[in-house]
């Protein structure tokens, strides 16, 4: 069974970095592509950054300038660099990909648990 799984969420101060990752795990064939959203109650998820196997990463306006987005197709991992992190940033970070499972020639797109990170003020 195919699972995305993330790590890395925390409790930091305003200012401070951290670094999220998800790994997909399973009978994977293919990994096309990955993003990071972000969740907070009551609001609608947001867009943090998508990345395409091989490609470019592009950023929700609200995160451009402070958080990095990079993948390594060899690991099937996708990674979060934040940084300036501020109350705002604070909530869930789920994580998505679109696989191609192992003998298989269809994707579908999967979804983590999510990671909680807090930033307090």
């Amino acid at each position: 069974q195919v699972q995305l799984v993330e790590s890395g969420g925390d409790l930091v101060q305003t200012g401070r970095s951290l670094r999220l990752s998800c790994e997909v795990l399973g009978p994977v064939g293919d990994v096309g592509d990955m993003a990071w959203y972000h969740q907070v109650p009551g609001k609608q998820r947001e867009l943090v950054c998508r990345i395409a196997e091989g490609g470019l990463p592009e950023y929700g306006d609200s995160v451009k300038g402070r958080f990095t987005c990079f993948r390594d197709d060899s690991k099937y991992t996708l990674w979060l660099q934040m940084y300036s992190l501020k109350p705002e940033d604070s909530g869930v970070y789920l994580c998505n990909a679109d696989v191609r499972r192992e003998f298989s020639f269809s994707w579908y797109p999967y979804w983590g648990q999510g990671t909680q990170v807090t930033v307090s003020a």
